[in-house]
């Protein structure tokens, strides 16, 4: 039984979506406590319970202590099979990071793994969609892995009510990743994005990024407009809007910023919050996103030879899901830089090879 304690470094969720993939891809039991404890509403909350029963499900596991409030779990894995899994969070619990905790184990599974999540699509503290569809994925593609993921339905805060669907195939085994040089700017692209509000919004939030993006590095690209109103089938039972904008590198890189609406926040000034997030990063001359190296360690973990990353910042976030990764799996990962700064992240995976595919 591996034991994790559930409050060290950024004591978050993270720690239970990255624990529990790992124990169901190696099949190993793992309790998990001190869960959330730092947080002003410590233990589960509804969208923890939904990501334990998903990966629960996909892994036929024993759990215990899964309830609000519980701040220790017990999680026996018993082998990742196929399946196909529909499950509404009921709230606007993001639906992106519950897939962010399936996928490590998904693409490990005997067959093929699909299916729906209902819930929040576009969420604060939470990857948007559009981030999971243009950066991650992406990213692990290169990686070997195969599949893809739609928005079906926009949700926000606070009915949630959307969803996505997400098809993945499994893997013998994850190749290396390694993406540590800037080069040149291949692309600028963008989404502005509303739902249930007057178009103008989106044409706001577009044309003030992209006056920021021209004011600091000289691109120019396309932000597409996207206002749903309620007789789309993809609008959101909410109002609500944001802007997400990406850099593709020809070194395959992608940097990405992005900004949710929220009432008496102007459109202008959302659109030039997301502009910042991207324009910040781009000058840090570093190729991987500051969200995407926490999700890419346990990927660079379990795949076969040497991995190697150069990131625009060393968060909290990615020193904590090294921390639980090396505690699961053994490896080990050196890292060249301080918290908050660009830094080298290079590791050795354990070749896990998946045997059970039919």
């Amino acid at each position: 039984m591996i034991k994790i304690d559930g409050s060290w470094g950024e004591g978050g969720g993270q720690i239970l979506r990255v624990a529990l993939a790992l124990s169901s891809v190696l099949c190993e039991p793992v309790t998990i406590h001190n869960i959330r404890v730092k947080r002003p509403k410590p233990g589960l909350r509804t969208q923890h319970l939904t990501s334990i029963k998903v990966i629960a499900e996909l892994t036929n596991a024993k759990i215990s202590g899964v309830k609000i409030g519980s701040k220790e779990i017990v999680f026996h894995p018993n082998g990742v099979r196929e399946n196909k899994l529909i499950f509404d969070t009921k709230t606007a619990a993001s639906t992106t990071l519950i897939l962010q905790g399936l996928l490590p184990a998904a693409i490990f599974a005997s067959g093929k793994v699909e299916g729906v999540f209902y819930g929040g699509t576009n969420n604060p503290w939470a990857p948007p969609f559009e981030y999971m569809q243009h950066v991650f994925l992406p990213t692990i593609l290169k990686m070997g892995v195969k599949g893809s993921i739609t928005l079906l339905k926009r949700g926000f805060y606070p009915k949630g009510g959307g969803s996505i669907n997400f098809k993945f195939k499994p893997v013998d085994v994850l190749k290396p990743l390694e993406i540590v040089d800037f080069n040149k700017v291949e692309s600028l692209f963008g989404l502005s994005y509303s739902c249930k509000l007057p178009c103008h919004i989106v044409k706001r939030m577009a044309e003030s990024s992209h006056k920021g993006l021209l004011k600091k590095l000289n691109l120019d690209g396309r932000i597409v407009t996207e206002c749903l109103q309620l007789d789309d089938s993809r609008c959101s039972l909410d109002p609500g809007c944001g802007i997400t904008l990406f850099i593709k590198l020809y070194s395959s890189g992608i940097l990405a910023g992005d900004c949710l609406g929220r009432i008496g926040k102007s459109a202008e000034k959302v659109g030039l919050e997301a502009a910042k997030v991207l324009v910040d990063q781009v000058f840090t001359k570093a190729p991987v996103d500051v969200h995407l190296a926490d999700q890419l360690i346990p990927y660079m973990a379990l795949s076969k030879g040497r991995s190697r990353i150069r990131v625009t910042k060393l968060s909290n976030h990615t020193i904590t899901c090294i921390h639980v990764t090396e505690e699961i799996t053994g490896v080990s990962f050196e890292v060249s830089g301080g918290l908050g700064e660009p830094s080298f992240i290079t590791c050795k995976g354990i070749g896990y090879t998946n045997n059970q595919i039919k």
